[in-house]
């Protein structure tokens, strides 16, 4: 019986010793099988190449069902469900090189928001062009390095453009940017990156919101709640009472309602805390119902804070 050859064997072959011959062998590479540990399964063509595969070991996966095809050049395990993560990753990765998320799929993936958009948002460079992708949005833009970032081995916005572009496609969007304020970015970090990218789409609602946000937003709620009850014909009603010493935003004196208007979170240090805890403790023991209205709601739901405040008059009536 033939023994074992003194040349050596590839990798991918073993010595067959009962029938003295080699046996190819299709063994992943250990670097790709890193890779989609790290990425939900996910690996893209160039990244197997890279990691020492050969294009007819990638279409074997492929034929054989290990791997399914998610677009061109990006595959997945086929153990693997299509999750939002894969998905995102795919949307990404198959708009080449140059790709990143962003807007409110970027925040998704900074954990600035909990849930994913329906769609995943992806720029490319602004020379590429790239066929239209069902559920993804394209957008072709050059970005500065500092507006750059990757996350988890994806490639998407930094988080203060990410902060900005979300805040203006999302519903809840300043309370978004106010969060991010609190613990994530700094107020120089958003203005820069606004100025950097001056003149893009949504530029000018995000300069009013960076606005509201520099100083807490309680001008501006203190105008839009004396707009919406006077458009509304609701009278009865006074502004900055005093009250044992504090000053009450707005009072229904004849229904001892007061109504306490919450700015911009991040600005709101511990001793602000404390005192507005104080006038509302104030004001409960002195039989007032008290009511606090936040900016953000009343920028984003007039016809809400209208019925809140219409419901609790009508109780202190009742």
């Amino acid at each position: 019986m033939p023994g074992r050859p003194a040349f050596n064997l590839p990798n991918s072959a073993v010595w067959n010793r009962a029938l003295g011959v080699r046996v190819l062998v299709d063994v992943t590479p250990s670097a790709v099988l890193r890779l989609m540990a790290r990425q939900q399964g996910v690996l893209t063509l160039a990244q197997a190449r890279a990691a020492g595969m050969s294009l007819s070991g990638v279409k074997r996966r492929v034929n054989s069902g290990e791997w399914r095809r998610l677009t061109k050049g990006v595959y997945v395990l086929a153990e693997h469900t299509r999750t939002p993560a894969v998905e995102l990753r795919a949307a990404v990765y198959g708009a080449g090189e140059g790709a990143l998320a962003y807007g409110p799929s970027a925040a998704w993936w900074h954990q600035l928001i909990d849930r994913p958009p329906a769609r995943n948002w992806v720029t490319i460079p602004s020379a590429r062009r790239l066929h239209r992708v069902e559920s993804v949005r394209i957008r072709h833009r050059d970005l500065a390095p500092e507006d750059q970032a990757v996350v988890r081995d994806l490639a998407i916005t930094a988080v203060p453009l990410t902060v900005l572009e979300a805040a203006v496609e999302l519903r809840d969007g300043s309370v978004l940017m106010d969060r991010a304020l609190q613990s994530r970015v700094s107020m120089p970090d958003l203005l820069a990156a606004h100025e950097r990218n001056s003149g893009r789409r949504g530029s000018p609602a995000v300069g009013r919101m960076l606005a509201l946000a520099g100083d807490g937003g309680l001008w501006q709620a203190e105008r839009q709640l004396v707009q919406l009850l006077r458009s509304a014909g609701v009278e009865g009603w006074r502004q900055h009472v005093s009250y044992l010493d504090y000053d009450v935003d707005m009072v229904f004196p004849r229904f001892r309602l007061a109504i306490e208007l919450v700015g911009w979170e991040w600005l709101r240090d511990a001793e602000q805390v404390e005192r507005d805890r104080r006038r509302r403790a104030a004001l409960l023991a002195g039989g007032w119902n008290v009511l606090t209205v936040t900016a953000h709601r009343l920028a984003q739901q007039p016809d809400a804070v209208l019925g809140d405040i219409a419901r609790t008059l009508s109780s202190a009536v009742n």
